[in-house]
């Protein structure tokens, strides 16, 4: 069975970024929050905070009562962002990087000699020393080495941190077996799957093995059963790219804008980056989904579908025509709201009366998305966001990255409209005759 694939997880990700940022933070337990409240969640823990018993979603206060002199961090995505593309760059120099499977993920393609047990083994110390060397010490990282990045990402679980595993043909399933890998440590096995094959009297890696294509097909309940058996037995077939058919964001409000005016304009905030991103991925939305979520457990959402379009100020009317139907009036904890229904630009059609309507605010929004690039996001914004400019800032979803150029400012541009004009040649006298 031949290697293929190479992943590198980087352990403890936002929580290692902020230790190597900030040498006063090493050693220390640590959590990452996305704003700073006592009942907001981690998003990171420290390898420190881990030996302490503390886990990912852990909310502060109990982190506070389970770890005492646990420091806690507000998240800096931009840093983390910074960083992910800086290690990129270095692994990219001893190994393709085949896929960005997640900010704290990378899957590198091996191919030649780089396939071979020994030579894989040695690139998985070059990367690591490459990274000490040349980001940082506390960068630290498991990688795993496989037939496929299915068994590479499992061997990049089995020791952590800075674990470094091979699973080879004659691996699976002895040696998954020998270090009690549990079927919930499976990519695709989730709660209700695992379930579900427990049900079916699957309830050990030597079962799941055993069972054919057929079975585990039967059990998922679709073609996805039949690519898992493939995938852990060796078998190289790519896992269909998801298919890009919602843009949103969300945000757990600051305790001082608990209530339904701030609401409001958090909303108002999050959709104009929404917006600004459909237009930046060359999409058009025919739906608007709301949800708002309570400090006791409750939730409220809504959902509005329409002609698709691009238009900010569209958004905005149906959004208000959303808030007005919620059936709360207590204070809300999260905001979200979600522009779906997408539609690719170039299959797009405009509304015959609405051509010139949407030509002219194609325009405009075009030109507030470019002083917004330019100068820094809420240089120009709708006012139905006025007062929450200072508290939506960007997040990261492990499983998307944001691009600052987009989302906050594009430094590359040089707070100038206009590129630069590059200098006459040398000699270039334009003023001559």
């Amino acid at each position: 069975m031949a290697l293929r694939a190479l992943a590198i997880d980087f352990n403890s990700y936002f929580a290692s970024v902020e230790q190597q940022e900030r040498p006063e933070l090493r050693g220390q337990p640590l959590i990452v929050v996305p704003v700073l409240a006592e009942t907001s969640g981690s998003i990171a823990v420290s390898l420190e905070a881990k030996k302490l018993g503390l886990k990912r979603n852990v909310r502060v206060a109990e982190a506070r009562r389970l770890c005492p002199g646990l420091i806690v961090v507000e998240a800096r995505p931009e840093v983390y962002i910074r960083y992910h593309r800086r290690l990129k760059e270095v692994v990219a120099t001893l190994a393709p990087v085949k896929k960005v499977q997640s900010i704290d993920e990378l899957e590198c393609e091996l191919s030649g000699d780089l396939a071979l047990t020994q030579r894989a083994l040695t690139l998985g110390r070059e990367i690591r020393a490459k990274i000490i060397r040349e980001v940082g010490p506390c960068l630290r990282c498991s990688i795993g080495i496989g037939p496929n990045w299915f068994l590479a990402k499992l061997a990049s679980d089995i020791e952590k941190p800075d674990g470094l595993v091979l699973l080879d043909k004659d691996d699976v399933p002895g040696e998954l077996i020998r270090r009690g890998v549990q079927l919930a440590e499976f990519t695709g096995i989730g709660p209700s799957m695992e379930k579900r094959l427990r049900a079916a009297g699957i309830d050990s890696v030597e079962k799941l093995y055993a069972a054919d294509r057929a079975r585990l097909r039967s059990i998922w309940g679709s073609v996805e059963g039949a690519r898992f058996h493939d995938w852990m037995h060796g078998g190289v077939q790519e896992r269909e790219a998801a298919q890009h058919n919602t843009i949103g964001h969300s945000q757990v409000l600051p305790p001082a804008q608990r209530n339904t005016t701030a609401a409001l304009a958090a909303l108002h905030r999050l959709l104009q980056k929404a917006a600004m991103r459909l237009r930046h991925e060359s999409y058009y939305a025919g739906g608007l989904q709301l949800s708002v979520g309570y400090r006791d457990g409750a939730n409220w959402g809504d959902d509005l579908h329409f002609n698709e379009t691009q238009d900010t100020i569209h958004f905005t009317h149906v959004l208000n025509q959303l808030w007005s139907r919620r059936t709360h009036d207590k204070p809300p904890l999260q905001v979200g709201v979600i522009l779906h229904r997408l539609l690719a630009s170039h299959l797009h059609t405009a509304d015959l009366f609405e051509a010139e309507k949407e030509k002219s605010r194609t325009k405009l929004l075009h030109a507030v998305d470019t002083l917004n690039q330019t100068f820094g996001k809420n240089s120009v914004y709708f006012g139905g966001a006025h007062g929450a400019t200072g508290y939506t800032p960007m997040r990261i979803a492990f499983t998307r990255i944001p691009e600052p150029e987009v989302e906050e400012i594009d430094a590359t541009r040089q707070r100038r409209l206009k590129p630069k004009k590059p200098p006459a040649p040398p000699g270039d006298d334009c003023g001559s005759t």
